[in-house]
Formats: structure tokens, sequence, C-alpha cells
């Protein structure tokens, strides 16, 4: 039997993020749970190709935009499971025990990870305290949770729309109801709240799903390099 999960990761310009994504990938290797790792690249002019080539993944290339790269991305994938991960998001030690329970108990529902930062300030855990929240109580956890899904329950929603952001939003909507939290951890980078301010990242992040709630078009949303 082949190995049930295809990991799917979009890039543009993560050459320097995506080691320690990759290191804890392992862990699946080892478990038997990885079938194969696609990197969707859109733009990146940076040594994707060599890292991909390194790792044994399969590199596609495309026009930037986090969700034309996941649509992609999950076209190449061969696993009846897809489990999607952004670039600079690390999968905590014991992540494929979840895993391997999600996919045999619960094959009908998409899962995502707790949400963590690689920072221990009392801000990045209130971020992270409040997006775990999110996540329960409204169905809204965003792509830096992963999200691990079989190829059947993709399918049915009509994949990853090909817009540049809120893709995970979209997605998470057409799930809703269909979706729990594993106990595992995704330790994403900081870096952007760092650089812009904890709170002010935040609120911008608020106002973009609000926007977007009340009926603003992706595009109109600004792009950021496909990030929120």
């Amino acid at each position: 039997m082949s190995a049930p999960i295809s990991i799917v990761v979009p890039t543009r310009n993560a050459a320097s993020q995506i080691g320690g994504t990759l290191a804890s990938l392992y862990e699946g290797i080892d478990a038997g749970l990885i079938r194969d790792l696609v990197i969707s690249d859109g733009d990146s002019v940076d040594e994707i190709a060599e890292i991909a080539d390194d790792v044994g993944a399969v590199l596609i290339r495309g026009r930037a935009g986090r969700g034309t790269q996941l649509a992609a991305g999950a076209k190449a994938a061969k696993g009846d499971w897809l489990l999607f991960l952004h670039a600079d998001t690390r999968l905590s030690g014991g992540w494929t025990a979840d895993a391997a329970e999600h996919m045999a108990n619960s094959p009908e529902m998409a899962a995502y990870f707790k949400l963590e930062f690689n920072s221990d300030s009392v801000a990045a855990k209130a971020v992270a305290a409040w997006a775990n929240f999110r996540s329960r109580a409204f169905d809204l956890p965003y792509g830096d949770q992963g999200l691990l899904l079989s190829r059947k329950l993709y399918d049915s929603i009509g994949g990853y729309p090909p817009i540049p952001i809120m893709e995970d939003v979209v997605v998470a909507k057409r799930l809703r109801g269909q979706l729990l939290m594993l106990n595992g951890k995704a330790k994403t980078d900081a870096s952007h709240y760092v650089e812009r301010g904890w709170i002010r990242h935040g609120l911008g992040n608020l106002a973009l799903l609000a926007k977007h709630q009340l009926g603003s078009t992706p595009g109109s949303l600004g792009n950021k390099n496909g990030r929120r």
C-alpha cells in the first residue's frame, strides 16, 4: 500500500525559511505516511530548485499567488490525503500520530494544528491563543496552521480558489462544520509580526478579514506577496 499523504508547500523566495519545515517532515517519512512532497513555486529567484532536487521533491513553477500555487500543487500531488503547509511552518514532534489517528477515525473531516510562533514573547502567546480560539469557535483556521484533508473532501469543496490572498478563509468557509483541531502544533515564523508590530499586524489581519466578509474581492485587498 502506498503512503497516503502528499505534502504541498507553496513558496516564493522561501529558500532561507523552508529548511526547518522540511526537517519537521522527516518524521512522516520514517512513519511511512508521506507519499510525495510537492513544492509549488511562484516566481522565486532563490535556490528553491536546488533544495527541491536535494530532498527529492516535485517542483512546479507557476504564477505567484498562494491560492493559485496551492491549487496547482494539489493537482500535481498523488496522495489520497493532502497536507498543505506554509514554507515557514514547522510541525511539532509527534504530528504523525495525530495525522494517522485523524485519517483512521475521522476521514470525512479536515484537520489543522494548534498555532504557535517561534517567539516566547507575551504578544506572540496572546496572538496564538486568539488564533486557536478563533479556529475552534468559528471554524476559521488560517493557512499557517496547516490543513490535512482527504483528496475526496478537497475535490468536493472545489479546492483552493486561484486568488492571491484569503484563500485559506475561503476554504475554511467551505469546510465549515467539517474541521477538527489536532493536538500537535504548527510553529510559524513571527518575523512579519515583529517587523510591523504585533498589534498593528494583528489589526491589519482583522481588517482584511472584515473586508473580505463584507464582500471585498481578494484583488482589492492587496497581495503582500501572497501573505497575510
